[in-house]
C-alpha cells in the first residue's frame, strides 16, 4: 500500500471512530452506520481493503429470514473454539453498516487483525458486495418475498446472486437451503463447491401449504411442483412430476442436531450454521455445547423478564416470518385460554412502507388460539381490521379472543404486562422498527 493510500486510509479511520464516540457519548444510538458512511466517502476503497486482512476468510450470510440468528450463532460456535472473529452484531447489513461493523476491530492505522469476518449480508446488495469481496463461504438461508416496494419478486434476486457469485473462484464455498426450490436450483447451476441444508423430519409438515408461499413452481420447467410436505411458506420436500427436479439428496440431515430457540425457522438457522461449523473442522460435540448454551440476538426470541415476568420479543416482519411466530406462539398457547400477544405494526424505511403483506398472514391461526390480543404501532387500525376479519373468517361464535387497540406503544406495553400472568409469557410481534421501540421501552436503549 503507498503511503498516501495509507494516510488516506487511517484518516478515514480516524474519523469513523471519533464519530462511533461521539454518537455513543450523546446516547443518539449505537453508531452502526454513520461511521461507516462517513468514512466510505473518505476512502471509496475501504471495504476491499478490510476484507484483505481477514486471516481465514470472510462469510456472507444472506437470505430474508434468519441472517441475525445464523450469524451469532456461528461467531459463537467459532469464538467458543478461540477464533476472533469480526461481525455486524447490530443487525446494520447494508454497505455503510459492514464498514462500521469492521472499523470496530481494526486499530488508528486501518489494520484489521481477525481470523473470521461473518457479515449478515442484505438480500439485495450481496451483488454489490461481491464487486469488493471474494468471500471463503456464502450461507444461503431462504427467499421469502419481503419489502416488495424495494426488493421486487424472489426470482429476480436468485437471477441477481447467480450473476453476482458466477465469476467468483470455485474453490468458494456455498452453502444453501435445498428446502428452499429457488436456492436449490441455484446450487444446481453454480460452479463453485456447493453444500445444502434442509430438514428430514415429516412429522414437522404443515396441514396445508399457507398462503404466503412464493416458490411452488420448478424453476427448471415452470410446472407446479409435487410437495410431500411443507415445513414452512413454500420449504419443504418437492419434486417435479415434468423435468425431474427434486430436493437435493444430499441435504444435510436435520434429526441428528438439536436447537435451543423455538420455532421450526430456528431449526433451519441452526443446522444452517453446524454444517459451515463443521467445514471449518469443528467437531459435532463442541458445535452442540455452544448450541445448549446459546442465548438468541436482540429481537429474535429474545427473552427479557420485565417486573418479574416473562417477555419474548419475536421479530415479524413479513408474511413467512409472522406466520412461523404465530406457529410458535400457538404451540406454545395452546393450552393457556389467558395468553397475552402484543402485535405491533410499523411502516417506516426499515419495515417497508407497504403493510398489504399482512393479508397474507394466517392470522386466523392466532385468532383461533384466543387469548388477549393488543394491537399498536403506526399501522394499528391496519392490524386490528385484519384480526377482526380473521374473527368473521373462521366464526366469532367459535373464537374467545379479546381484542384490544393501543395507539400509544408505552401504554400498549404496559397493559400488555398488566393482563399478562406471572406463570406465563408476554409475546410481543413487532416489525423490525417497532422492535427497536419496544426494547428500548422494556431494557431503556436502543440498539440502532
Amino acid at each position: 500500500m503507498q503511503l498516501v493510500d495509507r494516510i488516506r486510509l487511517g484518516l478515514a479511520v480516524g474519523v469513523a471512530k471519533t464519530v462511533t464516540g461521539m454518537v455513543k457519548m450523546l446516547r443518539l444510538g449505537a453508531a452502526s452506520v454513520l461511521p461507516g458512511e462517513i468514512s466510505r466517502r473518505l476512502h471509496p476503497r475501504l471495504l476491499p481493503l478490510m476484507f484483505e486482512q481477514v486471516k481465514q476468510g470472510v462469510i456472507l450470510i444472506v437470505g430474508t429470514n434468519g441472517k441475525t440468528t445464523t450469524s451469532l450463532l456461528l461467531r459463537t460456535i467459532l469464538e467458543d473454539q478461540g477464533y476472533r472473529v469480526t461481525h455486524n452484531s447490530s443487525g446494520a447489513n447494508l454497505i455503510n453498516g459492514l464498514i462500521t461493523a469492521l472499523l470496530v476491530d481494526t486499530d488508528l492505522t486501518g489494520n484489521l487483525n481477525v481470523d473470521y469476518a461473518i457479515l449478515e449480508v442484505d438480500e439485495n446488495i450481496l451483488p454489490l458486495v461481491l464487486k469488493d469481496c471474494q468471500p471463503k463461504y456464502i450461507l444461503g438461508l431462504n427467499l421469502f418475498r419481503d419489502q416488495l416496494d424495494r426488493y421486487g419478486e424472489v426470482d429476480t434476486i436468485a437471477q441477481r446472486w447467480q450473476k453476482a457469485i458466477a465469476p467468483l473462484p470455485t474453490d468458494t464455498t456455498i452453502v444453501l437451503n435445498a428446502d428452499d426450490p429457488t436456492l436449490n436450483y441455484l446450487g444446481q447451476n453454480l460452479t463453485q463447491k456447493v453444500l445444502f441444508f434442509g430438514l428430514s423430519e415429516p412429522n414437522l409438515y404443515l396441514e396445508e401449504i399457507p398462503h404466503a408461499v412464493d416458490s411452488i413452481y420448478c424453476p427448471s420447467c415452470g410446472t407446479l411442483l409435487n410437495y410431500q410436505g411443507v415445513y414452512l411458506s413454500h420449504l419443504g420436500d418437492y419434486e417435479c412430476p415434468s423435468c425431474g427436479f427434486a430436493k437435493n439428496a444430499t441435504a444435510i440431515d436435520s434429526k441428528d442436531w438439536g436447537q435451543i430457540l423455538i420455532g421450526v425457522y430456528n431449526k433451519y438457522n441452526t443446522i444452517a450454521a453446524g454444517l459451515l461449523a463443521q467445514e471449518f473442522g469443528i467437531a459435532k460435540p463442541d458445535i452442540f455445547q455452544t448450541i445448549s448454551n446459546f442465548k438468541a440476538a436482540f429481537g429474535r426470541a429474545e427473552e427479557l423478564t420485565i417486573d418479574d415476568k416473562q417477555v419474548r420479543i419475536l421479530l415479524s416482519k413479513n408474511p413467512v416470518g409472522m406466520n412461523e411466530t404465530i406457529r410458535a406462539v400457538n404451540d406454545i398457547n395452546k393450552t393457556k385460554e389467558a395468553a397475552v400477544t402484543l402485535l405491533v405494526l410499523n411502516d417506516r424505511i426499515p419495515d417497508g412502507t407497504d403493510v398489504s403483506w399482512i393479508w397474507d398472514v394466517d392470522t386466523e391461526q392466532l385468532v383461533a388460539t384466543g387469548g388477549k390480543l393488543i394491537v399498536s404501532g403506526d399501522r394499528f387500525f391496519d392490524m386490528a381490521l385484519r384480526l377482526q376479519y380473521s374473527c368473521e373468517q373462521i366464526g366469532a361464535e367459535n373464537t374467545n379472543f379479546e381484542l384490544i387497540i393501543q395507539e400509544d406503544l408505552g401504554a400498549a406495553i404496559a397493559t400488555s404486562l398488566e393482563l399478562t400472568k406471572k406463570e406465563e409469557t408476554l409475546h410481543i410481534l413487532p416489525t423490525y422498527s417497532a422492535m427497536l421501540e419496544v426494547r428500548e421501552a422494556l431494557v431503556g436503549r436502543k440498539i440502532l
